[in-house]
């Protein structure tokens, strides 16, 4: 299990509360991005997460090779594949994709995101437990910015008023393990076998072999299905990790706060793939900050610009999530037969690049320009 890295003792000194540009409250994929968009700016900008960055690694960790590329984190891949192997209980398939998908290490992969940092950006380990108004409340103390994103996950830190928690949340679940080995294939199970609503995974990465099982359903117990799916395939059940994962968009900004990543809900349903769509609104918030640090922007402008943005996304990931309501609902037998139709190279081919289009890797080009003078936020 990850070791909390919040500064303790004669380390744990208050944080100082003046001078900042922006507060980015989240160290992962989502936060790292938006601190990678602000480079150019020369602001100071103050990054919060309760573990040291990389440290704690959530979800199986794999994305669109183009986008890691693209990002300039190649150097995190451990292994690529051009196909899908998808198993059923009466077909299995084999489908082909139209680009390449990774499984890469996390912390190797925050730390190439992190060196892409402007100067001013700076980082600290402390627990956020709220705000008031811009004044954001954590274990070391309140820091103020006239930027403030949360990209701190599925519990919204900063949302204004109560959350809804698991089981009652819009949340799917999921659970892996981390045993060594190698596999040539990148494989999913949708089984009731496996579990009732949601699918098993075999990711692998290098020397590892990431197994999981995700359901749809908040209510149901994973471990067990996890712990099965690991023995059927003749893998240790060893180092655990798990998450609950957001299936449904909520607002990208709220009473002065950006929110990005799962806080958002920008997680795509179905698939419960978050990490590209984490890097692809990270990136658009970001640009935004930029606009009003560069004295663009005003910040009342941004916050609109970019909730506009995320929310012009509803159809697709509501397309998704009904996708991810009659999956569970089809019989075996014609799931099997959806199953076969994606293993033709021309269905297959279609469908990833529509998928792909949700979050085009493209998105991530051009790289921010030269570093620019420093400006302050812009009421």
């Amino acid at each position: 299990m990850p070791k909390r890295a919040t500064k303790r003792g004669a380390q744990r000194t208050p944080l100082g509360n003046s001078g900042y540009d922006a507060v980015l409250c989240g160290a992962s994929f989502a936060g790292l991005a938006v601190a990678r968009e602000l480079r150019s700016t020369r602001a100071r900008v103050l990054v919060l997460d309760r573990y040291e960055i990389g440290e704690r690694q959530t979800s199986a960790c794999a994305a669109p090779t183009t986008w890691l590329e693209n990002l300039g984190l190649e150097g995190s891949i451990r292994q690529t594949f051009g196909s899908l192997v998808v198993h059923t209980p009466f077909a299995e398939a084999r489908w082909p994709l139209p680009w390449t998908f990774s499984t890469f290490d996390y912390r190797e992969l925050c730390a190439l995101l992190w060196d892409q940092r402007g100067r001013g950006t700076e980082f600290e380990t402390a627990t956020v437990t709220g705000r008031t108004g811009t004044v954001v409340h954590t274990d070391r103390g309140d820091v103020s910015a006239p930027l403030v994103v949360d990209a701190l996950g599925w519990r919204r830190v900063l949302g204004m008023g109560p959350n809804v928690q698991p089981p009652n949340a819009r949340l799917s679940r999921g659970l892996e393990v981390h045993p060594s080995g190698s596999s040539a294939d990148l494989e999913l199970w949708i089984d009731r076998a496996v579990i009732r609503a949601g699918y098993g995974w075999s990711f692998p990465a290098g020397g590892e072999i990431r197994v999981g099982v995700g359901s749809f359903d908040p209510h149901d117990h994973v471990r067990k299905p996890t712990v099965q799916l690991a023995e059927d395939l003749q893998r240790d059940a060893v180092r655990y990790q798990g998450n609950w994962i957001p299936h449904r968009l909520r607002p990208a900004v709220g009473d002065g706060v950006f929110f990005c990543g799962d806080s958002a809900g920008h997680c795509l349903p179905l698939t419960a793939e978050g990490i590209r769509t984490a890097f692809y609104f990270g990136i658009a918030c970001g640009r935004e900050l930029r606009a009003v640090l560069e004295g663009r922007s005003a910040v009342g402008a941004a916050l609109e610009r970019y909730g506009a943005f995320s929310a012009s996304h509803r159809g697709k990931f509501e397309a998704m999530l009904l996708a991810q309501r009659a999956v569970p609902r089809l019989h075996p037998r014609a799931l099997a037969g959806v199953v076969r139709g994606f293993g033709r190279r021309r269905v297959s081919h279609w469908g990833f690049r529509h998928y792909l289009e949700i979050a085009p890797p493209e998105f991530a080009l051009p790289a921010p320009p030269a570093a620019l003078s420093p400006v302050r936020a812009a009421a």
